[in-house]
């Protein structure tokens, strides 16, 4: 799988946790990473989103800035 791939189900993963739901936790979002079988530098990014819980703007917000200070938003893009 390359890494475009990778970006289309971190996107994904954002579609269908906010499918049903106008807000959702860090820990829901971690568990369906996880269980979707995320490769692991983007379980990562899963991982350092502060706990809480977000809206779809303010968790994309928060994942695009982990993205990008990890220096992999040129790799995966951003989330929306």
């Amino acid at each position: 799988m390359d890494r475009r791939e990778d970006f289309m189900d971190l996107q994904g993963l954002i579609d269908e946790l906010f499918a049903e739901s106008e807000f959702v936790s860090s820990m829901k979002l971690l568990l369906l990473a996880e269980m979707r079988d995320l490769p692991e530098d983007l379980i990562e990014i899963c991982r350092i989103v502060p706990h809480g819980t977000y809206s779809r703007q303010r968790l994309c917000d928060q994942m695009n800035s982990a993205l990008t200070g990890h220096g992999w938003g040129r790799v995966y893009g951003t989330v929306c």
